[in-house]
């Protein structure tokens, strides 16, 4: 009776033991899998060091003068054409106060456009009228909203006292040109609905 008894445990045990490797693995699949869309979903963010946060703040300035110069040329409305003189006004003195705390730090500055920034000019060169508007104005919320974003981890969390210095008193210009970028893009928006609105009626 005894060893019958024991014959019958013996596959019942093993039966068990498959049930729960299996549910283990099941669990660890399933926490991957989760782990794995969570970081599809949210990926990593880039933390650049101070250095490449100077650089890529530079390019930035460079970028944003020479494409307010372009607004001031090729923009239809006042509101185009202001901001673009406010861009060069004030990232041209962001520069300036940019390559002095580079130098206290000795980081070398960029001083062209990069190919990303270069491709976006040229784009927008080639545009004119409202097209020319509408397109500046998107990409001008776009670029600050990256901006201020990388400005506020950097006067955050930098470690560099100059460019996080720097960083911190350049972030409310920031701030405020994100504000108007938004107010402008509605505005050129607008103005187009309302146009559209007046040609179907």
């Amino acid at each position: 009776m005894i060893q019958r008894s024991g014959k019958t445990l013996v596959p019942a045990l093993a039966a068990l033991a498959l049930l729960f490797a299996g549910s283990v693995a099941f669990a660890q699949q399933s926490s991957s899998s989760t782990t794995g869309t969570q970081h599809t979903a949210k990926p990593a963010i880039h933390i650049m060091s101070d250095a490449e946060f100077a650089r890529s703040a530079a390019e930035a300035n460079l970028a944003e003068v020479k494409l307010g110069n372009l607004a001031q040329q090729q923009g239809t409305t006042q509101t185009i054409k202001d901001f673009g003189k406010r861009m060069v006004t004030d990232h041209s003195n962001a520069e300036d106060n940019l390559k002095t705390a580079a130098a206290s730090s000795k980081i070398d500055l960029p001083t062209t456009l990069d190919a990303k920034d270069q491709a976006v000019y040229d784009r927008l060169a080639k545009l004119s009228g409202e097209a020319f508007d509408r397109a500046y104005a998107l990409d001008m919320v776009r670029d600050h909203r990256g901006d201020v974003a990388e400005f506020r981890h950097e006067a955050n969390d930098g470690e560099d006292a100059a460019i996080k210095t720097f960083a911190s008193n350049t972030l409310p210009t920031l701030e405020t040109h994100l504000k108007l970028a938004r107010e402008m893009y509605h505005s050129v928006s607008a103005q187009k609905t309302s146009e559209s609105k007046g040609h179907s009626g």
